[in-house]
Parts: C-alpha cells; sequence; structure tokens
C-alpha cells in the first residue's frame, strides 16, 4: 500500500457516521504535570492503578499518568519517548527485541535478550499483559492515557514487576457517535496520520475502529548501498466491540493489529580504546591491515558503511476480551487474551563495513495466553478488597543463525606469539588467522526453544482502621514451570562438522535442555494517612521476587570448549522494597507537589554476563549477589490561572552492585590471555597484558542509569477570537551514565540536555501547532557497545537529530 493510500484511508476512517456527533458531556481528561491550562482545574485525575478507578492523588503509590493530548502534543507516540518526560523511565534498545525497559534502574538486565529471563517492569494494555518487552514497542494507537507505577507493584500486577508497570488504557467505545482525526508532517520526510471511529450499532452494542501509520526517512546514510538507515514504516490498527448485556453487565472484545518494517537499528564507529589484546591484534592494526576506514569518524556525521544487511520487521497482534459484572457489593472481572510477536530481524554484528560477520540474527515467534479473574469491593466503605488468580502460558521458538565472512580469520583468531608487535601478521606468519578459508562461511545454526507456564493467586486490602488512616496490606501466591532447549549446530564453510579449535573457539556446537520450577510468596503492606482531602502521606515495605530463568543464548565453555551447565538456570530475584511519600495539593489545587523516598535491595540479581572467548557475540546471564539502588523524586505543578502551567519533576537514582566479585570485565581489561591465581593481570589498556579471569565490580554504577534526571516545562495561551494561541516547552535532563555492564573508561555516555517547544491554535476541539523536538540538535548516543573480540572498537547509536513539523488534529 503507498503512503499516499495509507493516508487516505486513515482519514477516511475518520468521516462521523452520518451527521456531527451531538453536543454530549466527555468524561474527565487524565492529566500529568504538564496539563492543558484549558482543563477546569476541578476536574479529577482518575486512574486505575489499584485495580479500580481512584482519584490519582489518593492512590498510596509513586505514580505518574499522561493523557492522549499529552502523548499527541509531546509526540510520545511510543514507549521510547516517554522517558524524556519520566525522569525515572528509562528506555534502552539496540533493536525491539534487544529492548529494555527500566524504572528506578530496575527491569532487564543491559544488554542483548536472552529469550529465557522475564522482564521486571510489567506491560499492560487495558489490563492484558504483554510477556515481552520487544512486544511492546509498538505505536500507541487511541490512547486514553498512560499510568507509569513506580515502585514494586507485584501484589496486583504480578510477579514480574519489581521494579513496577506501565499500564496503558485505549478509549473505549462509545454509545454517542464520534470521531477523531490527527495528522502531523515534518522534516526527514516525515508523516503520521491516526484516525478513529466509534457509534452504536445497537441500543446495548458500541464500536471503535483506531488506526495509526507511521513513516519517516533514516537519519543515517549508509554510503556502502545508499539507503538511509533508522528509518520508520509503522501501521497499527485496534477494533473493539463493547455489549452492554445488562446495566451490570459488559463485555469488551478487542483485536489490534501492528506491522513495523523499519530499517533499524545501526551502531558504528564512535571511538576507539585500548584492550589487553596484542596491539596488531587491535581494531588499529587490524584496520590497518585490511586498508580499511570508517566513511568518518565522527559519529554525527551520521554516515555509516555496514556490508550486511539490516532490519527489524515485526508483527504484534492479539485479542481480548474483558468482562464485568457488577453483583452489587463487588464487581467481578474477567480478562482472557491472546497474543502473539512474529520478530523478522537482520543485523551486521561486526558493526563495520568488512566481511567478518556476514549474518547474524535470531527470528522468534513468540505466543501467548492469559486468563484473570479478580473481584473487587464496590462502594467507599472501611473495608474494600480485591482477590484475584492469574495463569499464564507463554512458547518462543527461535531460529538463530551466525555466519562469519572472508574477514573473520584476521580478525578473531591469533596470528602468532612469534609476530613482531605492529606488524598485522600475516606477511610472514602461516597461522590459521592469516588464512580466510579457516573461518569464511563457518556458520551456526540454533534452534531455540522455551516454554513458560505461571499460575498465581492474589490479594489486596485497603482497611481504613480509624477516620483517615488506612492499612493496606497484600499477598500473592505464585508457581512458575520453565522448559527450553538450545541446539547450535556448526559447520564449516564445506559443510563439514569436523571443527578445528580455532573454529570451536569462535562458534563452538552446543546442545543443552536446562529447565526450572518454582513456588514464590511475595507481599506488601502500606499504611496511609489522609491529613485532609489534599495531603496524603503513606510508607510502605514490599517483599518482592523476578522469576528464574533458563539461559537461551549459548552458555560459556570450559578450556575444551564444551558448555558449561552449571549456569544453565538463573536464580529469582529477591527484592526488600522500603518507601515513604507525601502528595499533596494546595492554593485550591492549583499547586500539586509530591515527593517520594526508597530504598531497595536487591539479591540474586540477573546480569548479563560475558565469557573470554573472542568470537563470542552473545552473552548470558548470571546472578549478582546483591545490588542496591536509593533514590528520591519529586513531581510538581502549578497553574495559576488557565493561561498558564509551568511543571517540573525530578529524581535521584543511586543504583550500585552491593556485591558483584565474579563479574566481567570492561573491554580495557579483556583481549589478553587469562591470567592464573598466582599471576598478576596488567594495567588496564596493556596491549598484551595478562587479562583478569573475572573482575570485582562491588561499589560500582549499574548500567543505563543517571544519577539526576529532570524534566520540567509549561505552556501558556492568550485569547484569540473563539480560541487560543499557545507556547508550549518541554525540558529534559540525564546526567552520564554508563553504558556497559561493568563499568568502562570508553564506555561512558556524556549527560544532555533536550528542549521542545511548541506553537499552536486550538479552538474546541480543533488544534493545530508547530513543534521542535531536540530544538538545539544535541549531539548524544542513545547506547554504547563494544566490538566482540576486545579490539577496543566502541560503537554507538546515535539519537534522533533536531526535528520539526506540523500537527493538526480534530474530533467530531
Amino acid at each position: 500500500m503507498s503512503l499516499s493510500s495509507l493516508t487516505l484511508l486513515l482519514l477516511a476512517s475518520a468521516s462521523p457516521l452520518g451527521a456531527t456527533a451531538p453536543d454530549r458531556d466527555d468524561p474527565p481528561r487524565v492529566e500529568t504535570a504538564a496539563e492543558d491550562p484549558a482543563v477546569d482545574d476541578s476536574q479529577d485525575v482518575v486512574v486505575t492503578a489499584r485495580r479500580r478507578e481512584e482519584r490519582v492523588q489518593d492512590v498510596p503509590i509513586a505514580l505518574s499518568v499522561l493523557s492522549g493530548e499529552d502523548l499527541a502534543e509531546s509526540g510520545a507516540f511510543n514507549v521510547n519517548r516517554l522517558q524524556q518526560s519520566q525522569p525515572t523511565l528509562q528506555f534502552y534498545s539496540s533493536n525491539p527485541r534487544n529492548s529494555a525497559i527500566n524504572i528506578r534502574g530496575l527491569g532487564a538486565p543491559f544488554g542483548l535478550t536472552n529469550d529465557g529471563i522475564e522482564q521486571g517492569v510489567g506491560f499492560y494494555v487495558d489490563g492484558v499483559y504483554i510477556g515481552r518487552i520487544g512486544a511492546s514497542t509498538f505505536d500507541f494507537v487511541d490512547v486514553e492515557r498512560v499510568e507509569v507505577l513506580r515502585g514494586p507493584q507485584g501484589t496486583l500486577y504480578g510477579k514480574n514487576t519489581t521494579a513496577g508497570a506501565i499500564n496503558i488504557t485505549t478509549r473505549a467505545p462509545s454509545f454517542e457517535p464520534e470521531s477523531r482525526v490527527e495528522v502531523s508532517i515534518g522534516n526527514y520526510e516525515f508523516l503520521q496520520a491516526k484516525a478513529s471511529v466509534s457509534a452504536p450499532l445497537a441500543d446495548n452494542v458500541a464500536f471503535r475502529l483506531s488506526t495509526s501509520g507511521t513513516t519517516r526517512e533514516g537519519t543515517v546514510l549508509n554510503v556502502r548501498t545508499g539507503v538511509d538507515q533508522h528509518r520508520l514504516r509503522n501501521l497499527g490498527v485496534r477494533g473493539q466491540l463493547l455489549w452492554r448485556a445488562t446495566p451490570d453487565l459488559d463485555f469488551t472484545l478487542s483485536g489490534d493489529f501492528n506491522r513495523q518494517n523499519p530499517l533499524c537499528c545501526v551502531q558504528y564507529y564512535a571511538r576507539e580504546g585500548a584492550t589487553q589484546r596484542p596491539l596488531n591484534r587491535q581494531y588499529a592494526a587490524l584496520a590497518a591491515a585490511f586498508g580499511y576506514a570508517p566513511p568518518s569518524k565522527d559519529p554525527f556525521d551520521r554516515v555509516t558503511d555496514l556490508d550486511a544487511d539490516s532490519n527489524s520487521r515485526q508483527e504484534i497482534g492479539g485479542a481480548s476480551l474483558v468482562g464485568n459484572w457488577n453483583i452489587g457489593g463487588a464487581t467481578i472481572t474477567s480478562v482472557t487474551a491472546w497474543r502473539y510477536w512474529d520478530w523478522l530481524p537482520a543485523n551486521d554484528r561486526d558493526f563495520i563495513g568488512l566481511p567478518i560477520t556476514t549474518v547474524s540474527q535470531n527470528p522468534s515467534q513468540q505466543k501467548q495466553f492469559s486468563q484473570e479473574l479478580r473481584i473487587a469491593s464496590n462502594g467507599s466503605g472501611p473495608l474494600q478488597y480485591t482477590l484475584g488468580a492469574f495463569y499464564f502460558h507463554q512458547t518462543i521458538d527461535t531460529q538463530g543463525s551466525q555466519v562469519q565472512g572472508p574477514a573473520a580469520s584476521r580478525w578473531l583468531l591469533n596470528p602468532g606469539a612469534s609476530v613482531p608487535p605492529g606488524s598485522s601478521g600475516c606477511a610472514t606468519a602461516t597461522t590459521a588467522a592469516c588464512n580466510p578459508a579457516v573461518l569464511n562461511g563457518l556458520t551456526s545454526t540454533n534452534t531455540i526453544s522455551f516454554d513458560n507456564t505461571s499460575f498465581a493467586v492474589f490479594g489486596k486490602l485497603n482497611w481504613e482502621v480509624a477516620e483517615g488512616l488506612h492499612i493496606q496490606p497484600g499477598l500473592r501466591v505464585n508457581y512458575d514451570k520453565k522448559r527450553g532447549s538450545y541446539v547450535s549446530v556448526v559447520t564449516t564453510g564445506a559443510g563439514s562438522t569436523t571443527l578445528t579449535s580455532d573454529q570451536r573457539g569462535v562458534l563452538a556446537p552446543q546442545a543443552y535442555e536446562p529447565a526450572f520450577s518454582d513456588w514464590n510468596v511475595s507481599g506488601d503492606f502500606t499504611v496511609s494517612y489522609d491529613f485532609s482531602p489534599d495531603i496524603h502521606a503513606y510508607a510502605t515495605y514490599a517483599r518482592s521476587f523476578k522469576s528464574g530463568g533458563i539461559n537461551l543464548s549459548g552458555l560459556p565453555l570450559d578450556a575444551a570448549n564444551n558448555p558449561i551447565l552449571a549456569v544453565a538456570t538463573v536464580k529469582p530475584e529477591k527484592v526488600n522494597h522500603y518507601e515513604i511519600g507525601l502528595k499533596t495539593q494546595f492554593a485550591d489545587r492549583k499547586v500539586t507537589l509530591n515527593l517520594a523516598a526508597y530504598w531497595t535491595e536487591v539479591n540474586d540479581y540477573q546480569a548479563t554476563v560475558t565469557n573470554g572467548q573472542l568470537g563470542v557475540i552473545r552473552g548470558y546471564l548470571a546472578n549478582a549477589e546483591k545490588v542496591r539502588v536509593r533514590g528520591f523524586e519529586l513531581d510538581s505543578s502549578f497553574r495559576p490561572s488557565a493561561r498558564f502551567n509551568v511543571y517540573g519533576n525530578a529524581a535521584f537514582t543511586d543504583a550500585t552492585y552491593a556485591s558483584f566479585k565474579d563479574a566481567p570485565c570492561p573491554p580495557e581489561l579483556a583481549g589478553g590471555t587469562t591470567a592464573t591465581a598466582a599471576q598478576t593481570p596488567g594495567a588496564p589498556g596493556t596491549p598484551g597484558g595478562l587479562s583478569p579471569a573475572f573482575c570485582d565490580i562491588s561499589g560500582q554504577w549499574l548500567p543505563g542509569i543517571s544519577k539526576w534526571s529532570l524534566a520540567w516545562g509549561g505552556e501558556g495561551n492568550v485569547p484569540v477570537g473563539n480560541g487560543q494561541v499557545y507556547l508550549g516547552y518541554d525540558g529534559s535532563y540525564r546526567s552520564k551514565f554508563s553504558s556497559n555492564p561493568s563499568r568502562s573508561r570508553y564506555m561512558d555516555i556524556d549527560g544532555y540536555s533536550l528542549s521542545n517547544f511548541r506553537l499552536g491554535y486550538r479552538e474546541g476541539d480543533f488544534n493545530i501547532f508547530g513543534w521542535v523536538r531536540n530544538a538545539f540538535d544535541q549531539h548524544y548516543f542513545e547506547l554504547l557497545s563494544a566490538q566482540s573480540g576486545s579490539t577496543g572498537l566502541i560503537v554507538g547509536q546515535p539519537a534522533d537529530p533536531r526535528t520539526y513539523g506540523l500537527t493538526v488534529s480534530s474530533s467530531f
């Protein structure tokens, strides 16, 4: 389908059914700190963070809320863009499958995704749990609000919400005809069109159909192919059917389909560092031996010369049936869902324009089924409760492949100890490194399967023991069972399965079947006090856990190049969390000031590690002894009048490995011969020096976490005619953070600040505004990685440059 046809289809689907919809009472709009000044201050922000509708200020949880209008005006059309307004939210992605959502620095191991492990930030859409972060990277379609819950939410949201949860609610079908349309255009040929239509089909049946399409040309030019990388090609469709069988019983049937076909997410030359590898085997000497130079050593020239295919095509979809039955004193809710995720990637995993690794990809197919049944009390009496049960079953099938090219032998193998320093090695040596045929065509074909079954029962009470004083205990009992299979068949370029030691050192055949099962009991206890309708305080203790897992990316090898089966499984994370908070509003609710402080300790933290093999690209998972995260947060807004508002949010996060004594070493200590117990490793970055077998990184930063994160902004407007002209600004800042599991002198990402502006006119349901994002064209990396083989090459993924455009939206 052409882009113009797609746009026409979206616009046509937004046309009102029949005449213009009559006047109606819109539901209360859900706001963030950056609220629309035209909205009546008296409207309460309503959320479902505790599985029931409540005013956000009354919920004893550190919680942020963004409305659909906020998302549109800020350009936050997916999870990645939420982090600019949410200081405690981190999103990292080298491609959709290898994505991680963290809250307060916790959630998922930093590095490549492993099928056998689960996330620590729960992701929900209309009550349906999304089992993989990769399956949550779709564009938002017709969203009413996004709730970001900070801190463990295991009692009501499940075992894998040790860091928090993201709860997305889409707009429900309406019994009054309505339609919405939004179109945005911008530089880099950006075009995004969204549309929805809703209307009754009968007195007790209504539907909603929503669509979204996004296209943008790439921001990085591949000079080898002439093709722009980092392009967007996204399409989403969502349909809902609401049946009010009786005044007390309703069912909503939903289905969605999302397809993304971007050319992403390339990483390329960022800088060089020194490792322990012999000097003639580090990046500069190897590149010189091939006569190779990157097209630019300034990564923000945004050019690369990758010679292998890159793509990140995926399909995401599913169906759900939600039923609500009001039985008087309580409401019974059932959520039944089936979802799938089909991932078809292509990657250049050597990150440069030489044929070292010509294929590295892991196509995956996930299917999941979930059933939740719960009962929640109605009304506002002194005792309220929520009780429920949850079942989840997931399968993942992955077909991995890795192929080495003609440059792999020279790049990955040792040309010999007798080669003089500074020499490329192959003019005088006759080792395997000098023979391209040794590794050319060496192929690993991996067949990976994962079966995950989980069952839980849970309950939460809210007992007002005295006026304003609430005691809120919660308990969850969970059972997990996981089975997997990993089979890697390695063949030479001639098709033989008989391998030399050099070949096995790069790609080793493996076959193992890990299994894991366990019961866990988790819970929380909150005491809150309402000093007044607008001042609330709370204190929480939570004992939570993240399910154990199995390693399904290959295992480290012993001296004989055999997999070490002892590390095939990973223990559950055990979390102890303490938090106090104060939520206040004053000056007739024109000022909101919320504070939270917390202390979280994680035992058996699930970390991504690597071993000393030269050819290893994928890491595996292991348990760090203990991690500690502590910090404080501030969320504030000031709305002195309907003409002006400002907000400011801040987070301080101190996240460290309290104890990790056998961690992987950073690149500057890797690549050399492993030192024995009687030997002393060389100083970091000593060519030819001895490398430690492991490093004690206790006290170091956790990766991906800035100590300071800020978000601020505001909006002012003046009346013009029947509407208003407005000017808005949103700013954010993140301080320096580490982009490597073990902190490296070469892989810190410097702090950066972003500024977004918008100028527009709104009148009723019509809104038109121009926007500039990253207005000052800040140059920064989203992440940095080290090239496999300890060559010292550091590659990076640059963030988007300055973008600008125009958005027009209206409702009918």
